[in-house]
């Protein structure tokens, strides 16, 4: 039960932080940067966010509760965000034939924030729950 737990609090927190940010907050720099390269695949998005919730909890979130520590949430989390927003940055920069280079940097560090925050958040509304039911 753990497991489900920190997942859906986590989940909790990331979706709609991404969601907003998107949506709304960011929604012009991605429309100027990507242009006619942003088409949403429905599809991989739901599968992309279903998997990376994952890795936030398996490498961040569990860890943190272990260790009884909010500060490990949000470094582990954020070291996660950075590797993984690099990951795909970077890859698509080398790769893509007019990926935008003045998108690789702001959306690396939304990365550190969006991942680092999620972790931390999920952590405690985990901690939350926990109080709230026992256990």
């Amino acid at each position: 039960m753990k497991y489900v737990i920190a997942y859906v609090a986590t989940a909790l927190v990331f979706l709609p932080i991404d969601l907003l940010w998107l949506g709304v907050l960011a929604r012009d720099f991605y429309n100027n940067q990507l242009g006619d390269m942003k088409e949403i695949n429905a599809q991989a998005a739901v599968i992309f966010y279903l998997v990376y919730v994952l890795g936030i909890v398996i490498f961040a979130v569990l860890p943190a509760i272990d260790k009884q520590s909010l500060m490990h949430a949000l470094l582990v989390g954020g070291m996660f965000g950075f590797f993984c927003y690099a990951t795909y940055d970077l890859t698509n920069l080398a790769t893509m034939r007019g990926f935008p280079p003045g998108m690789v940097i702001p959306d690396i560090l939304w990365g550190i924030v969006l991942t680092g925050s999620s972790a931390g958040g999920g952590y405690l509304l985990y901690q939350g729950v926990r109080r709230i039911f026992g256990g």
